[in-house]
């Protein structure tokens, strides 16, 4: 069997379509092959998704103006040589990264980072708005770990932290602050370092710096939703105090109109909100995930170089976890204050309604009485036109000689005409009905 074969069917079995694809993805190397000493240039660009294809066009032309070609125009990431430079571009769901790598000799870092080779034309062109910015430069082993007043210069005079990572294998300082040029800087010292630690450590320092700033992103949004919460809650409270001085319906339904916007509003701010707290929470996590890879020791005298910062986003990751609580509770409290607001409507509006019915029980009551004294009237009224025309009968008959006494006749007539209107608009309303 050949391969081309062996690819679309294994042992006489289908293979499914996409399992090498989601094979390649669990096994791609994702650590640069890097050596020392290098200067690398490291950007996040928080950027929509529709830009992609306007970022690979850029990643092209990048590629042209150092006479490089790119055979694939539909990726995702992608690593290239472009001369002396090395660049990697990822492209993520809300963000791209951008790392230039610049590996030679070098006496002062951070003075000539690796993006100051890039066209500067070529960089202002990139779309999104810049999160992180850091540059990172190694140390070859060969160099004797530079000195604290070294470190002090390097850093601008900035309080300087620092630990041992992987082990033992590096030590990497930093200051936290963003300098003049806009980026934060980091710097390794190679001590032991195999060579494909190198290239896993630089992306993990990558990663945190990356995930750190997403995972406190919402800082501001926070920061607003806190006061807004605090007003909605007032509100909330008062509309709750007024429930017991309602008078009427119209009152309640006024009130009821009120909490529905309010519920209204803290349900936009749920759903505005929830999908960043949660991403936050997964940044978090994995941020914490690369420290702990790290294996930091501390060096004497320094600060540890991530448990600052990794205070600092715990601290952020509280406040989040503690305005979504209350966005939770304030949605339930007016819920709650809702419901029962409803259910005081509803008993008011199932009492007019009995009302109303008893009402109209009278008035149909009313009716009956009323049609049954037509009735009886009816009967007289009747009674009294028939027995007018059978006395006018029976003179006729006596007029023409027949001996009648009319008197009698018309006195014997009114109870059998009285029951015979009676029974024929009883048998008529019988029928009605």
């Amino acid at each position: 069997m050949s391969n081309e074969s062996a690819d679309r069917n294994l042992l006489g079995i289908a293979e499914y379509a996409e399992r090498r694809l989601l094979h390649m993805e669990l096994n791609a190397d994702i650590y640069e092959l890097v050596n020392i000493p290098l200067q690398l240039s490291h950007l996040v660009l928080l950027s929509d998704r529709q830009w992609v294809n306007r970022e690979r066009d850029l990643i092209i032309e990048l590629c042209e103006q150092f006479n490089v070609s790119v055979s694939n125009d539909n990726f995702d990431q992608i690593s290239i040589d472009l001369g002396d430079l090395r660049m990697r571009w990822e492209r993520h769901t809300e963000y791209s990264t951008y790392t230039f790598y610049y590996a030679g000799l070098f006496d002062v870092p951070f003075t000539t980072p690796a993006i100051s080779s890039i066209p500067q034309d070529w960089l202002t062109r990139l779309p999104g708005e810049i999160l992180v910015a850091t540059h990172i430069a190694l140390d070859d082993r060969r160099r004797p770990s530079r000195s604290l007043s070294e470190l002090a210069a390097l850093f601008s005079s900035n309080m300087v932290i620092g630990s041992k990572v992987s082990a033992g294998s590096a030590s990497v300082w930093s200051d936290n602050q963003i300098h003049p040029d806009g980026f934060t800087r980091i710097l390794i010292h190679d001590d032991n370092l195999r060579s494909r630690q190198v290239g896993r450590l630089v992306q993990r320092l990558l990663e945190i710096e990356t995930y750190r700033m997403l995972a406190i992103l919402p800082l501001t949004m926070t920061r607003n939703l806190i006061s807004h919460l605090e007003q909605y809650g007032d509100q909330l409270a008062n509309l709750i105090a007024s429930n017991n001085a309602l008078i009427n319906m119209e009152d309640e339904q006024k009130l009821l109109v009120e909490l529905t916007n309010l519920a209204s509003e803290i349900e936009k701010i749920s759903a505005q909100s929830s999908h960043r707290f949660s991403a936050s929470q997964t940044y978090h996590a994995i941020m914490q995930q690369r420290i702990t890879e790290l294996r930091e020791e501390r060096i004497e005298g320094l600060q540890m170089l991530y448990e600052y910062r990794k205070q600092r986003v715990t601290s952020a990751m509280g406040t989040f976890d503690l305005v979504r609580s209350k966005l939770e509770i304030l949605s339930l409290r007016v819920e709650r204050a809702t419901s029962m607001l409803r259910t005081r409507v509803d008993i008011s509006m199932e009492s007019q309604i009995r009302d109303l019915l008893k009402s109209m029980d009278n008035r149909a009551h009313l009716q009956l009485r009323l049609q049954q004294t037509v009735e009886g009237l009816s009967v007289v009224v009747l009674s009294y036109y028939l027995l007018g025309i059978t006395g006018y009968g029976l003179k006729a008959l006596k007029a023409t000689g027949i001996a009648v006494n009319v008197e009698l006749a018309t006195g014997l007539a009114i109870p059998v005409i009285i029951s015979l209107v009676f029974f024929v608009i009883h048998k008529f309303r019988k029928m009605v009905v």
